[in-house]
């Protein structure tokens, strides 16, 4: 019986298999490809190849060390069209600079279902890599340069994700260019262990749903995680550093469970939450910013838990006429500046943190009005609300602070990259505008 199992498969293997040798000649991979069958391997040889190509066989295609696939500025430097493609371990440079056409290192179109690009070092690319309708791709371990053009929304992003359901990218080192990973008009997709620097957003979601952001890493760039009109996201383990404008941003984002992540750095806000409802946010760190959390936009029915507040200028911004719990099910958020006492030893403060008061709202709204910051009047109203609970407006209440949370630590990688000081904060121009 496992004689006959055996010849089935044999039976099953293309027999026409081949490893053909691609000389780094005019022409030579161009013709190797239009003659390579179902399961064939292309090896090209140290040297440069021609582009742009295009694969319309299920093959691979891999080389030798130093073997470059460069298109001259024209075009995408390698199409995959065809399904169970691998593309591996090469260097792919010099796409052209078409945007109406998405110009790539490497494209994925609709028929590249289960394509495999893994180990491939791409520099000199509009977008590194576009997974243009291609269904469970698998894009890893890869190595994108982006261009450093003058504004930066002329730039291409390093993995472009398009109505590709199944999609993971993992792994990868992403640097300059716009955009990371743009996902857009997507589902159940899996973006996790990346390195992103010197972008503009680390992750930008559009309209993806039910997908994974997980363990990656964000140093230095405008914007970490932005999470736009997307719905059932898990975004959990991630890292931001130094990130410009926000660490993690939730526009129109429903249903979402943002926990774990550790946001730390920066100038602008941690966490900026806009008109996102029914999210979950529980036990994410959020450290050295300016304002810990910016809350607006009417966003209703999310559960905040378990976060820790350490250090932020401002702790939360929010203005509103009512109150808004923030803890769940007894467990409140650990908060640096709520001096406490936990007389039961339970973990728990024995008094409420209410992170602002009139004087915040009114500085908000009317921004002229800190020029009375020092005034005896403001220090009186500030004092009235504490001592007068009848006097307090509506606001972030947390009923059950914690007294203390844990902070992780960094590997000592991303430690080193850590320390590096980003492009925006050396003053290099992109011409482009903050978020607010």
């Amino acid at each position: 019986m496992r004689r006959i199992a055996f010849l089935l498969c044999l039976i099953a293997l293309p027999a026409w298999a081949e490893r053909i040798a691609v000389p780094p000649r005019p022409g030579a991979l161009e013709d190797a490809l239009a003659r390579a069958g179902q399961g064939d391997s292309l090896i090209l040889a140290p040297g440069r190849h021609a582009g742009p190509v295009t694969i319309n066989s299920s093959l691979t295609l891999t080389g030798d060390p130093g073997a470059v696939v460069d298109a001259g500025g024209r075009g995408t430097v390698i199409t995959v069209a065809a399904p169970d493609v691998t593309v591996r371990g090469l260097t792919v440079v010099n796409s052209g600079r078409s945007a109406e056409t998405l110009d790539s290192g490497i494209k994925l179109t609709k028929t590249a279902r289960g394509a495999r690009v893994l180990d491939n070092d791409m520099r000199g690319n509009l977008v590194g890599v576009d997974i243009h309708g291609a269904r469970d791709a698998l894009v890893k371990g890869n190595r994108i340069e982006g261009l450093r053009l003058r504004r930066m929304n002329d730039r291409g992003n390093g993995v472009y994700v398009w109505n590709a359901p199944g999609s993971v990218v993992e792994d990868n080192e992403i640097r300059y260019g716009r955009d990371g990973i743009f996902s857009n008009t997507s589902k159940r997709n899996t973006y996790r262990g990346n390195l992103f620097r010197d972008l503009r957003f680390a992750v930008h979601y559009m309209y993806t749903n039910d997908s994974v952001i997980a363990d990656n890493v964000s140093i230095g760039n405008h914007l970490g995680y932005a999470l736009m009109y997307s719905d059932r996201i898990v975004a959990r383990g991630n890292v931001s550093i130094n990130d410009r404008d926000h660490g993690v941003m939730l526009n129109y984002t429903n249903q979402s469970d943002i926990f774990g992540n550790f946001v730390t750095g920066g100038t602008g806000k941690c966490t900026f939450v806009y008109n996102a409802h029914r999210n979950l946010l529980a036990d994410n760190v959020f450290q050295g910013c300016e304002i810990g959390v910016h809350f607006t936009a009417g966003s209703e029915r999310n559960t905040i838990t378990g976060n820790a507040f350490i250090g932020n200028r401002t702790q939360v911004k929010y203005v509103g006429t009512t109150d808004v719990e923030w803890s769940f099910e007894g467990r409140g958020n650990y908060w640096s500046d709520h001096v406490v006492f936990d007389l039961d030893g339970d973990g728990r403060a024995d008094s409420a943190y209410r992170p602002n008061d009139l004087m915040d709202h009114i500085l908000w709204s009317q921004p002229a009005a800190k020029l009375l910051m020092g005034a005896p009047a403001v220090q009186l109203v500030r004092w009235s609300q504490a001592q007068f609970p009848a006097a307090r407006t509506g606001g972030v209440v947390d009923s059950h602070p914690l007294t203390g949370a844990p902070v992780p630590e960094l590997p000592e990688r991303f430690e080193r990259l850590a320390g590096a000081v980003p492009l925006w904060a050396q003053g290099v121009r992109d011409d482009d505008s903050r978020i607010d």
